[in-house]
């Protein structure tokens, strides 16, 4: 069956799989996970994933590839496709009761959206239960943002680090998908995932994240002035002087490792 690559659904299929079983080996598959892909195009990694798997639920946007998968999938049991937007679907109708595993190529341009999603299920106010890996494949800039440190740290980056743990498995050249995107592509596994650190530090996370939002709204700026009206605001406090404030005080934010601002906080 003839298929016309859609630009605007970003379809950038893989069919290399020796890459594809890089990402499934990240994600360390057995017969007893459920795995939730999104974005699965015309099947390749489905398929593979389908042979580790207990079962795999893979959500696509395109009605025309949804009838080429649900043909191709009609007597794999293991296999269920699903039509619908993962931005927009509602997670609990998908059927993951327990702990599941996502391992998927997802379209680039909903990266930062899919992230929050699927990290930040409590404040969310999401009643399903979370991940315990993630394994997808993302442009290489944004990989490498999202495992910068060295004070080079990001909102993406310590977004992701305050619910797991990220680990670039592969960087992967353009030219191995079909068509291929403008930019070359890395795997991301991100490991661990939870919402320990925030118990941990007794930290509510949408108070947090508007805190680090707006520090690196300025990020030219040092904290002290950067977050010197927000701390009234959010935590009732107008001038800090604790010495643990202080010795952040004149630095950036993507200077502050997530244990800084940990520290910060506390």
């Amino acid at each position: 069956m003839k298929f016309k690559y859609k630009k605007h659904f970003g379809q950038n299929f893989l069919n290399n799989k020796n890459i594809l079983n890089s990402l499934i080996d990240a994600a360390n598959i057995s017969k007893k996970d459920v795995i939730l892909e999104i974005g699965p195009g015309m099947g390749i990694l489905t398929e593979l994933l389908a042979m580790r798997a207990k079962k795999v639920i893979a959500v696509e946007k395109d009605r025309e590839l949804v009838a080429i998968l649900k043909k191709k999938f009609a007597e794999v049991l293991n296999v269920k496709i699903i039509e619908g937007d993962i931005l927009r679907i509602k997670i609990d109708e998908l059927g993951l009761k327990k702990r599941y595993k996502i391992a998927a190529n997802i379209p680039y341009y909903i990266t930062g959206k899919f992230l929050r999603l699927f990290l930040d299920r409590n404040n969310l106010e999401m009643r399903s239960p979370s991940p315990s890996i993630m394994v997808i494949m993302v442009q290489k800039e944004v990989a490498e943002r999202i495992v910068a440190k060295d004070g080079k740290e990001s909102l993406l980056s310590l977004s992701v680090k305050a619910y797991g743990t990220p680990k670039i498995i592969r960087k992967v050249p353009k030219g191995a998908f079909m068509p291929p995107p403008k930019v070359d592509s890395a795997i991301v596994q991100i490991s661990r995932i939870s919402d320990a650190w925030f118990r941990k530090n007794k930290i509510k996370p949408d108070v947090f994240f508007a805190v680090l939002k707006s520090a690196f709204q300025q990020k030219r700026k040092t904290l002290k002035k950067s977050l010197s009206n927000l701390l009234n605001t959010h935590l009732a406090v107008s001038q800090p002087s604790d010495g643990m404030f202080e010795k952040f005080a004149k630095k950036r934010p993507e200077e502050l490792s997530l244990d800084d601002w940990a520290q910060l906080w506390n």
